[in-house]
């Protein structure tokens, strides 16, 4: 029994390995576009709970941006902030009287509802997302809005890394940005990105409006919108060629914190939609993408038991209670062992399946570096810690993730 589901979870994850691979073959990461040739009134959108820290550096990108300046008003939320990060904002609005600088003051009610009154307040054609703790490549609005080339195009979202790479966290979550996000790229050829995030994600306003808004009572309102544009047969452009810098968890408690929320939302989300899945009128979204983080969660887990737990401790155990019946005179048991031992002792099916999972994983790790203008050698020791580490952390977290649902229990945003 144990054989077969340690198969199954190979079998699958090869498979989403190799239809991905050959997606990157037939339709590459480039994103066909035009260059802007009039530039439409844009309105971003700065949700901010207690961030003194960080929403200076924030607001000062968005006013270095490459782009006229009558073409964009700052709209920043203020959401029930405690610390000094409305006094922040207000120097920095007397500090550039010239923009178009506003500041909306509201009782602590969660970044949903901090979105939509920006949303309310905004005039643009396009609204964009932008979280406190991130920082705009200048040329982003140029090269983001142009690939709005139909008005069935929703959203257009950039590629985010993390910024501040000071701790092995910070670096392992950056391995997992870069890899994350060309995956999304290949996701956008077929219609199913399932995650508008947070650091200037743009949308078409009126579409926005006339789904309704944000959900402002979801943990993963990101997750939620990007679902919700698909359903109504909207689609979602993930581009590659603009970077926005955001703050990661520094240490593995801030980590888990950050992901049990997002991976709770997710499997909620997948439960609210559950008409999508397996529905061939959302295309990949539902067939394939949806039913994904069921199976991710899964395979996490499934893996970790079994390849941790079963394979290694158990034996392990099982090795240490018969070796006490020969008060651990291990020297004849290793001689004998090296003396019978044959290549037929080998169960290879597994490890062929996790050898070639391993080597076409490292390729898309290489690809997702080059086409982020990394280097692998210069990130040696950060992939090693990724491709270690960060199978048994997201193990660890799809866990406690099961464990608070089963319990009831669930966090507010």
């Amino acid at each position: 029994m144990i054989r077969i589901i340690i198969m199954t979870a190979y079998f699958i994850s090869l498979y989403f390995i190799i239809f991905w691979l050959l997606v990157l073959l037939e339709k590459g990461t480039k994103a066909v576009t035009k260059k802007l040739k009039d530039f439409p009134f844009v309105s971003v959108c700065i949700p901010a709970y207690n961030e003194e820290d960080n929403i200076v550096e924030t607001i000062e990108s968005v006013l270095g941006l490459d782009y006229p300046k009558e073409k964009i008003e700052l709209i920043i939320v203020n959401d029930g902030s405690k610390d000094n990060t409305k006094t922040e904002v207000e120097r920095i609005i007397r500090q550039h009287k010239d923009r178009n600088i506003i500041l909306l003051n509201q009782k602590n009610k969660g970044k949903g509802a901090a979105m939509n009154n920006g949303l309310r307040k905004a005039k643009g054609d396009f609204f964009i997302t932008l979280d406190a703790d991130s920082v705009v490549d200048k040329k982003a609005l140029k090269v983001l809005l142009p690939h709005f080339h139909s008005e069935n195009v929703a959203a257009v979202l950039p590629m985010i890394k993390v910024q501040h790479k000071s701790t092995i966290m910070r670096k392992i979550q950056h391995c997992e940005y870069l890899i994350n996000f060309f995956y999304k790229r290949l996701m956008s050829h077929l219609n199913c990105v399932h995650v508008t995030p947070g650091p200037f994600s743009v949308y078409r306003r009126k579409v926005i409006v006339g789904l309704g808004g944000f959900d402002e009572h979801n943990l993963v309102e990101d997750l939620e919108m990007a679902v919700r544009i698909q359903r109504a047969n909207y689609e979602i452009v993930q581009v590659l060629d603009t970077d926005i810098l955001t703050k990661a968890p520094a240490t593995f408690k801030q980590f888990y914190k950050q992901r049990n929320r997002w991976y709770k939302g997710s499997l909620i989300n997948v439960f609210n939609y559950r008409k999508m899945i397996f529905n061939k009128d959302y295309g990949d979204l539902g067939i394939m993408q949806l039913p994904m983080i069921f199976i991710s969660a899964f395979i996490s887990i499934t893996l970790f038991f079994i390849l941790i737990l079963w394979m290694f401790l158990k034996p392990l155990i099982n090795k240490i209670y018969t070796l006490s019946f020969i008060n651990f005179d291990v020297a004849p048991l290793v001689r004998r062992g090296i003396k019978n031992y044959t290549f037929l002792n080998i169960n290879f099916a597994p490890m062929f399946y996790g050898i070639v999972i391993l080597v076409l994983g490292f390729i898309f790790l290489v690809m997702a570096h080059h086409k982020a203008g990394e280097r692998v050698r210069h990130n040696k020791k950060t992939i090693f810690f990724y491709i270690s580490i960060y199978p048994m952390m997201m193990a660890v977290i799809w866990m406690g993730v099961i464990a608070d649902l089963v319990r009831g229990k669930i966090q507010k945003w």
